[in-house]
């Protein structure tokens, strides 16, 4: 049941993964994120990320939405709240992190964040992909969640007009999620958030997990 609404949705939420001890655990082995950022890379540096990545995988409901044989390639941690505010407009998540540039024409949108080079794949790769998102705060309306196009990852990288046009003809869903729940997304739907409009703070660590393999000779810069 939860493979086919995530397929034809592109989207689902789990939970909860983590109980109340565990979250409380995790809280305290991440002070390194609470020191008024509103986000950070690289968190699979640290062992209790690439723990937490592990156990996502071996998950009973979320191990068979991942892909074959799968590898956590990110995980970033958002915080937003009343302080530490932001919109996200309507978008795709293109791009994906390597370990070095490679020539091929079927690369595109070479850039750098925090140290770390990224490239836009062949869509056939960003189809592979799958992110989840485990909320360590209850994100109800007022804190921000993400407004999801149900279906619109089935049509592929999409210009900013389709885009809007996809999101005026399917609508679109506000996901909440609560504390230790998880969202699943395909990176090529289409998705948006707004501010937070709540007193709450909404903390989210973005797995992003995918083949072990590359095309095109390129290689992850983590493979967890």
């Amino acid at each position: 049941m939860s493979m086919g609404l995530f397929e034809e949705k592109g989207f689902i939420v789990i939970g909860p993964l983590l109980g109340a001890a565990e979250c409380l655990e995790l809280d305290s082995a991440m002070p390194q994120l609470q020191a008024g950022s509103a986000g950070a890379r690289h968190l699979l540096d640290f062992s209790w990320c690439t723990k937490l990545a592990k156990l996502i995988k071996a998950h009973p409901e979320i191990g068979p939405l991942l892909p074959s044989d799968p590898v956590a390639i990110q995980c970033i941690f958002f915080e937003k709240s009343k302080d530490q505010n932001w919109l996200v407009p309507l978008h795709q998540d293109l791009s994906i992190p390597v370990k070095e540039r490679v020539p091929h024409a079927e690369l595109i949108g070479w850039s750098e964040k925090e140290g770390s080079l990224f490239v836009q794949p062949p869509d056939s790769v960003l189809q592979e992909l799958v992110a989840v998102r485990l909320h360590m705060d209850d994100c109800g309306p007022d804190d921000g969640p993400l407004r999801m196009v149900p279906g619109s990852h089935k049509k592929g990288r999409l210009s900013g007009a389709q885009a809007l046009a996809e999101r005026d003809r399917l609508g679109e869903m506000v996901c909440p999620v609560a504390r230790g729940g998880a969202l699943l997304m395909k990176p090529l739907l289409l998705h948006a958030s707004s501010k937070a409009s709540g007193q709450s703070k909404r903390r989210i660590l973005h797995f992003v997990f995918g083949p072990r393999s590359l095309p095109c000779g390129l290689q992850w810069q983590y493979a967890v």
